[in-house]
């Protein structure tokens, strides 16, 4: 289990130049960065075609985040093999998967019902690459850096979204669709290349063949204990229930959707670089609460459906509020064995991103009966309630991992 915890009083003595040095984490970053630019070119152009051809806010909701609904899958039947004994074939192997799919968007006239079946094709096995991407980091940074690591990750992900955002709406004034589909598909090819030539094999793995019963015998250990559970739900449901919010940016105001979702993108970039490049772990921890209230309060504002300028800025400063995960994530890694850290991280990040299709299609769905900015209303106030009513189990956790770092 990890036990360095020299980082928790002090600020980090690395930089994010310092791990770019590191020539697999350097590799990892890449190949990361140019999938989160794939992903938000091929998602917001799928978002576009759905919405002009259904003018339906629950569609385009859910064809924005509708591969989050399979990385449940994953997370339950096949995210062992986040630990197995050749995690960089398995990664690049998974790649390979996400490039076909891609490229597949791109076919014109592909009916929508084969478009949404992708959507979960490629969500099953995004989730595990990402469990697996996210074990190697564990391994090639120390865990005092791991933080760190995280956060440069956030930003790059926050900064991709904006750029994608931006991109896709200039893009999309003058390509179609399906010509988008092609941009994401060679950025896709280009991050596989990355990882298949920096990333090495790591020797110190499981020895278990992977498989169903491995995953089930590791997430019944991880969801056993309360404060674990607690770690995961906020983790979990704020963080989905405000990208369901985001998700129906585009019915809210489709002439400035691109603006309010490269505003979301920007304030969570900020939040990531401030609180983990400038607070130290104690204060991450201390801040978290705060953080995880934040990241709903301001999307209250749209019951009275605020000037854009406002909207806007509120979008901005809520966001911030995503940095909330790196705490928790933190508790999370100090409470987990080394050989299960990637299916672990890997089941933390598809429910995640489960949440955030749940959110999405929640949201539609109240869209769809009332108004989007109802929706956005209630989804947020229900998130501030989940992070008020849960912080007892949060504290409990971060109790938990005391007493286990002081045996």
């Amino acid at each position: 289990m990890p036990s360095d915890t020299s980082a928790s009083s002090t600020l980090p003595t690395s930089s994010y130049l310092d791990l770019l040095r590191n020539r697999e984490f350097a590799g990892l970053y890449a190949g990361f960065t140019l999938t989160v630019a794939a992903t938000t070119l091929s998602g917001f152009a799928l978002g576009t075609l759905v919405n002009h051809q259904t003018r339906s806010p629950f569609l385009t909701a859910v064809s924005m985040y509708g591969a989050t609904f399979a990385t449940v899958l994953g997370a339950l039947t096949l995210m062992s093999v986040a630990d197995g004994s050749r995690p960089r074939r398995t990664l690049v192997a998974l790649q390979c998967v996400s490039l076909v799919g891609v490229a597949a968007q791109a076919v014109p006239g592909l009916p929508l019902a084969a478009r949404f079946g992708l959507l979960l094709v490629l969500g099953f096995f995004q989730s595990l690459g990402t469990g697996t991407r996210m074990g190697l980091l564990a391994e090639v940074v120390p865990t005092s850096t791991y933080a760190l690591a995280r956060s440069l990750m956030n930003i790059t992900s926050g900064g991709m979204a904006i750029l994608g955002y931006a991109i896709g709406a200039v893009l999309l004034r003058y390509l179609s669709p399906q010509e988008v589909f092609v941009a994401a598909t060679v950025l896709t090819g280009v991050g596989l290349v990355v990882v298949a030539t920096t990333v090495r094999e790591r020797s110190i793995r499981l020895t278990r063949r992977p498989g169903l019963r491995q995953t089930w015998t590791t997430n019944i250990a991880l969801f056993s204990p309360s404060g674990q559970r607690a770690l995961l739900l906020n983790l979990w449901v704020p963080n989905g229930l405000i990208v369901g919010c985001e998700a129906l940016f585009i019915s809210y105001a489709p002439d400035h959707a691109g603006a309010l979702l490269a505003a979301g993108s920007a304030g969570m970039l900020l939040g990531d670089l401030t609180v983990g490049r400038l607070l130290t772990a104690d204060q991450r921890r201390r801040c978290a609460f705060a953080l995880r209230l934040l990241l709903a309060i301001p999307y209250l504002l749209f019951a009275i459906h605020p000037p854009m300028s406002v909207a806007t800025a509120a979008v901005f400063i809520a966001s911030a509020g995503f940095a909330a995960t790196l705490p928790l994530q933190e508790q999370l890694l100090a409470l987990t064995p080394d050989p299960v850290r990637g299916q672990v991280q890997g089941v933390e990040s598809a429910g995640r991103m489960t949440w955030q299709g749940i959110g999405a299609a929640s949201a539609g769905g109240v869209a769809q009966h009332f108004t989007p900015g109802t929706a956005i209303t209630t989804l947020a106030a229900v998130s501030v309630a989940i992070t008020v009513f849960s912080r007892p189990f949060v504290i409990r956790a971060r109790a938990v991992r005391v007493e286990t770092a002081d045996t």
